[in-house]
C-alpha cells in the first residue's frame, strides 16, 4: 500500500490551490471549478499529493487556532533562509525556526490562511 493524498477541508481552496503552485512548487493534477472545489496537488515527485476542497458537511478546522506540532504540511528545502524569506514576502508567517543537534534545520511557517507549512532540510534526508 501506498499513500495517494492527504486531504484538507478549508475555507479557500481555490486561492490556496493558487499560492501552493505559485509559491510551493505544486502542481494541479486535478481541480473542480465548481463547489466543493475539490483540487488535486502533487508535488515535483509526482508521487505525494494533497487535496484542497471546501465541504460544507463537515466543520473546517480553525488551522491558525492549531499547534503546528498537531498538523503540518512538511516540504524539503534546499534553500531554507531564500524560501523562507520568499514565503514571507508572499503573505506567510513565521513560527519557528530550529537546527537540531544533527545539523538539520526545521522553520515552521503558516501559510496566508492559518494553515502550518514546515520547510526541512535534513542532515541526513530521510527520503530519497
Amino acid at each position: 500500500m501506498k499513500i495517494e493524498h492527504v486531504a484538507l477541508n478549508v475555507p479557500f481552496p481555490q486561492a490556496m490551490s493558487d499560492w501552493y503552485e505559485k509559491h510551493l512548487g505544486m502542481r494541479v493534477v486535478r481541480k473542480m471549478a465548481e463547489p466543493p472545489y475539490m483540487t488535486f496537488l502533487a508535488d515535483d515527485s509526482g508521487k505525494v499529493m494533497v487535496e484542497l476542497y471546501h465541504n460544507e458537511k463537515a466543520p473546517i478546522l480553525e488551522f491558525e487556532k492549531l499547534s503546528p506540532l498537531m498538523l503540518h504540511l512538511a516540504f524539503v528545502s534546499e534553500d531554507p533562509d531564500a524560501d523562507k524569506k520568499r514565503l514571507l514576502a508572499n503573505g506567510a508567517e513565521e513560527v519557528s525556526d530550529d537546527t537540531l543537534p544533527d545539523g538539520s534545520r526545521l522553520l515552521m511557517l503558516r501559510d496566508p490562511w492559518g494553515f502550518a507549512v514546515q520547510l526541512c532540510k535534513r542532515a541526513n534526508p530521510m527520503l530519497s
